[in-house]
């Protein structure tokens, strides 16, 4: 087998497929890419036996096809040092010496015969699966809203990540660890069908690191099994198991008072406040009146306190109420608007963030469980 094939190019797949492979793993086979020649077409795959993802690069000057195994981290590594241009592929098909040929260099290694890797299955699913397209950008919108609250408690599995709430003209996205919830619809997606799954935490952050530049999507969904196409990758995840929450029910629909403030004041007067909270609970204080709000913190332990105000609108009188440091801290980053509207009724019930203006077809609704505050 021969090829020739621009080093960026390849470097660009081989790098976004090395991010499916595990540090450590059980087969020392899965520490390599499978690579398949045919045509004028080069596919580089990985896996870790529940994620699967292969990348599509044009190659030049063929001779024959086959496939082969290369180490993935040595391969990346040496791609990335290249200057871009040509490189050419030589592979020994008995022996699977490799050359790798570039204008001012020559490497060789050994490759292992491709019938060794590891045929990617999924999991057993006879459901009729969702199929449907949608522009890539607003998929990894929806994973971008929500993965930070995804759950990182074993004990509740299926909170490890995102629920994908499928209906005919809508697709909703929601993820919760218990203490903060994140509900993202985008009604310019139309599955065409209903369904329901749950995205794990790895093959999300895979989703969302390969797919966003990528101008459509083909997504094919059961509760067990998801695949991700577009024209240079395809992306395949066992799915989470169990029972998601009912979202929908937790989120209060009658809160009293409402509260605006500019996000980024908020965003860096709580950032600043947080360098004095206890490590042990992270917890600010908020006393919220009609014109501002007073946020505070100590730390008795190392001595320390810290107090800023923040000007608002609040519809309310006067409310106190804490929240961890670094959950408010994430909602304020993800929400992009100017300003940020926050629902409230009492400080011993969570909080409703919302950004002040909504992109069309579109809604995000996040929940923050607030903290116990005794003196302020």
């Amino acid at each position: 087998m021969k090829f020739n094939v621009q080093s960026k190019s390849l470097y660009s797949a081989v790098s976004a497929v090395s991010k499916v492979i595990n540090s450590k793993n059980a087969l020392t086979i899965l520490d390599s890419f499978l690579i398949t020649l045919e045509g004028e077409t080069l596919t580089i795959t990985g896996s870790d036996m529940e994620n699967s993802l292969t990348a599509r690069v044009a190659v030049t000057d063929v001779f024959g096809s086959g496939k082969f195994c290369l180490a993935a981290r040595r391969l990346v590594e040496l791609l990335k040092e290249m200057p871009d241009q040509g490189v050419t592929f030589s592979i020994d098909d008995t022996t699977l010496e490799v050359e790798i040929e570039y204008a001012s260099g020559n490497y060789s290694l050994v490759a292992v015969s491709g019938d060794e890797y590891p045929v990617y299955k999924g999991v057993d699913d006879d459901a009729e699966p969702v199929t449907f397209d949608v522009a890539g950008a607003d998929f990894v919108k929806g994973i971008d809203n929500t993965l930070f609250a995804a759950g990182t408690d074993d004990y509740r599995p299926q909170m490890m990540g995102i629920f994908l709430d499928i209906k005919n003209d809508e697709l909703t996205f929601v993820a919760t660890d218990t203490r903060k919830l994140v509900r993202y619809i985008d009604r310019n997606i139309k599955p065409g069908g209903e369904g329901s799954c749950i995205i794990p935490t790895k093959p999300a952050t895979i989703i969302k690191n390969i797919f966003a530049k990528e101008e459509k999507l083909s997504l094919t969904l059961t509760s067990k099994n998801a695949t991700v196409e577009s024209a240079g990758f395809t992306f395949r995840s066992c799915l989470l198991n169990g029972r998601f929450p009912d979202y929908n029910r937790v989120i209060p629909k009658n809160n009293a008072y409402t509260l605006t403030v500019d996000r980024m004041t908020m965003l860096n007067a709580v950032r600043r406040v947080a360098v004095f909270v206890d490590p042990a609970f992270a917890l600010e204080k908020f006393r919220i009146t009609p014109e501002c709000i007073l946020l505070k913190t100590n730390d008795s332990s190392s001595c320390t306190s810290a107090r800023e105000q923040v000007p608002c609108s609040f519809t309310g009188t006067d409310l106190t109420i804490g929240f961890s440091a670094p959950y408010l801290i994430e909602i304020l980053n993800v929400i992009t608007t100017d300003d940020v509207v926050v629902e409230l009724s009492d400080p011993g019930r969570p909080g409703v963030f919302r950004p002040a203006e909504e992109s069309d077809g579109t809604e995000l609704v996040m929940l923050l469980m607030p903290m116990t505050v005794g003196d302020f």
